[in-house]
C-alpha cells in the first residue's frame, strides 16, 4: 500500500513539475528580450501607378515592382533580405517562364511592372479585377485561361500548379 501511494505521489509531482515548467516557458517567450528576435512583418509599398492591364486571352502572367516601388521596398529592408526577395523573384520567375515554354506554348506570357491592376475578362463576359497592391509579393504570377477564375500562382510548384489548372 505504501509502495503503491509513493507512486501516485511521485507521478503527481511530475506531473506538476511538468506544467510549471510550461508556464515558465511561455512567460519567458512573452517577455521583451524574445520579442525583439521575432521578424518584423512589413506590407509592400504601393505602386506607383494606377494602370489596368486588360487580359482576354490564355495567359501567364507576371508582374513585378516600377522603379519607384522598387526603392521603396530596398528602404524598408535589410539589404541582405532585400537581396534574398529579388534572388528568388529573378530564379522563379526564370523557372516559371522555362516551364511555360517548354510544355504551354501556346499559352501567352505578359510581364508587367507599371500595371497596379490586372482585369481579366472570361469568355462569358464576365470580369474579375485584382489590385496588385493587396498582393504582399513583390513579384508573382496569375494564369487565365478564359473560361477558369485567375488564379495566383506558387512559382516554386509552378509545373503542378500550370497542369492543374490548364488541364482539369
Amino acid at each position: 500500500m505504501i509502495t503503491r501511494l509513493s507512486f501516485i505521489i511521485f507521478f503527481a509531482a511530475m506531473f506538476t513539475s511538468c506544467n510549471n515548467q510550461s508556464t515558465t516557458e511561455n512567460k519567458q517567450a512573452a517577455t521583451p528580450e524574445h520579442k525583439t528576435l521575432q521578424r518584423k512583418f512589413i506590407l509592400k509599398p504601393p505602386s506607383s501607378f494606377d494602370d489596368t492591364l486588360t487580359i482576354k486571352n490564355s495567359s501567364a502572367i507576371f508582374y513585378k515592382p516600377d522603379s519607384v516601388q522598387l526603392e521603396k521596398i530596398k528602404k524598408v529592408n535589410k539589404p541582405m533580405v532585400f537581396e534574398g526577395l529579388m534572388h528568388d523573384c529573378f530564379f522563379q520567375m526564370r523557372n516559371a517562364h522555362i516551364v511555360l515554354k517548354k510544355y504551354y506554348p501556346k499559352i501567352k506570357i505578359i510581364e508587367t511592372t507599371k500595371a497596379r491592376y490586372l482585369l481579366f475578362v472570361k469568355h462569358d463576359g464576365k470580369d474579375t479585377c485584382i489590385d496588385l497592391n493587396h498582393d504582399n509579393d513583390i513579384c508573382g504570377m496569375y494564369i487565365f485561361n478564359t473560361t477558369k477564375n485567375p488564379q495566383l500562382v506558387d512559382m516554386t510548384n509552378v509545373d503542378t500548379e500550370l497542369e492543374f489548372y490548364f488541364t482539369k
